[in-house]
């Protein structure tokens, strides 16, 4: 045609075929990352997992402890004390994915006390238990929040800065039966005994 051609009319801006491919597969992917990363979260926190409710990993045992499955007549969670002692017990669980202790069950000498009424819904319990005529604790590895007075704590982090203090509880396994009695006994000698036993 040669150089008196008509100009060619500018267009409008809009977005080439590609780049609105490339934002339509972006978006898809962004889509799939967050539903990936909810679901993951989701199972995360609601499973059934046991581990979820536990805190420690790997226990040793706690020299004055031992315990079983109650009689067929019994339910929840009880503990009997078997020392010359009175002794105070608290208990740390995990309920609706929150950590709560509570305390404190005065057990007499030869005597049992139900910590936890009912058919028992969790495998792992924490115990916390002080010798109150000889001095000394049943503790372990496992550490809550405990205070003086009677008390009912949610949640285990920073005990301290709360106005608590920072006891160390043995877990019990109770198998995932429906119904568990933890006996304390005298701990034996010293050279027997664990850190976490009655000094």
């Amino acid at each position: 045609m040669g150089k008196y051609s008509k100009p060619v009319p500018k267009r409008p801006l809009t977005l080439s075929r590609l780049n609105r491919q490339t934002i339509v597969i972006a978006a898809v992917a962004a889509v799939v990352i967050v539903f990936v990363v909810v679901f993951v979260i989701l199972r995360a926190s609601t499973g059934k997992d046991q581990a979820e409710a536990r805190l420690l990993s790997g226990t040793s045992a706690t020299a004055g402890v031992s315990g079983g499955q109650s009689d067929s007549n019994g339910s929840g969670l009880r503990l009997c004390n078997r020392t010359r002692s009175r002794v105070g017990v608290a208990i740390g669980y995990k309920e609706n994915r929150q950590w709560i202790t509570e305390g404190w069950w005065n057990v007499g000498r030869d005597s049992c006390e139900t910590l936890v009424a009912g058919t028992l819904v969790s495998r792992f319990y924490y115990v916390y238990a002080v010798d109150y005529d000889h001095g000394g604790v049943w503790g372990g590895k496992a550490v809550m929040c405990t205070r003086d007075k009677m008390f009912t704590i949610r949640g285990i982090e920073d005990c301290v800065a709360r106005g608590f203090e920072r006891s160390g509880f043995f877990e019990v396994d109770t198998g995932e039966q429906k119904s568990w009695t933890v006996q304390l006994t005298e701990p034996g000698p010293p050279a027997a005994a664990d850190a976490g036993a009655p000094g």
